[in-house]
């Protein structure tokens, strides 16, 4: 891997992570442009460690408190009816979908799902089912109306982002929406909900960064590693705050357009035999 490759995947990282926009999707999208090669999965989701951390900070008064709720609510009843006790088991309960299914597909997730015609495919189907659900969802429900079922059910969503194109966000806000949470109560449970999946995905792919399962992915320094998390961390920062101002005001529309016309670009390019799908 060159610095460049290691400091624009890293922006791209920080950039799309948070938007409903795929972010896995982008980065494979761009090292065929540009590089004529794929980062691989396992650099993603080291990258992705870069912007928890800016979830981490961003949020870190809301992580503690919920937190300390938690743990003091196991051996006090009188704190387990608070939304911070609660939401401390929805956060666990909705993490482990996508724990289990990332287990059982790994090597699925690194190879075969990277396909480009997959990703492209993935990015057009899921902005029509964003436009369904931003027309629908009533958006008539806050955090303090949320439960389990919510959870369990954007747990899921968030699963499906395990194949690039999907997109976490895009997903867990899809399914948000669905329920009927307004766009901001979804986008904040989305934010928490990858915390656990996330942080654990970047911990344990961290060795398979430097040992890449697909034949031609380009393999970073620890150097470039470290770097393009860094920069990821302080784009993604900057996009969380970005992104929770806009969904309070702005529908998703904007980002239904997009997906569909990167999607439609990729496929064509795909189809002139100007990128390699593999």
């Amino acid at each position: 891997m060159t610095w460049v490759e290691a400091i624009v995947l890293g922006i791209v990282q920080g950039l799309t992570e948070f938007l409903p926009i795929s972010s896995s999707g982008h980065l494979r999208i761009t090292s065929a442009i540009f590089f004529e090669r794929d980062a691989g999965a396992s650099f993603t989701a080291v990258t992705q460690l870069g912007t928890e951390a800016a979830v981490l900070l961003y949020f870190a008064k809301d992580i503690w408190r919920i937190t300390r709720t938690w743990i003091v609510g196991i051996w006090d009843r009188s704190v387990r009816g608070s939304l911070d006790y609660r939401m401390g088991w929805y956060v666990i309960v909705g993490s482990l979908p996508i724990g289990v299914f990332g287990f059982l597909f790994k090597d699925q997730i690194r190879e075969t799902a990277r396909n480009l015609w997959l990703v492209a495919t993935t990015l057009i189907v899921f902005a029509f089912v964003l436009a369904f659900a931003e027309y629908w969802g009533r958006q008539t429900r806050t955090l303090e109306n949320f439960r389990m079922r919510d959870g369990v059910v954007m747990g899921f969503a968030q699963a499906m982002a395990l194949i690039p194109g999907v997109s976490r966000s895009g997903g867990t806000l899809t399914a948000g929406l669905l329920l009927n949470l307004t766009r901001e109560t979804a986008a904040r449970y989305s934010f928490l909900l990858a915390i656990p999946a996330v942080v654990m995905s970047g911990i344990f792919s961290i060795g398979d960064v430097f040992a890449p399962a697909a034949p031609g992915t380009s393999v970073p320094s620890g150097a470039q590693m470290i770097v393009a998390t860094i920069i990821a961390f302080g784009v993604g920062y900057a996009a969380i705050a970005w992104l929770l101002r806009f969904v309070a005001h702005h529908t998703l529309y904007v980002f239904v357009l997009y997906r569909v016309a990167l999607g439609t670009l990729v496929l064509a390019l795909l189809m002139t035999g100007t990128i390699s799908a593999t």
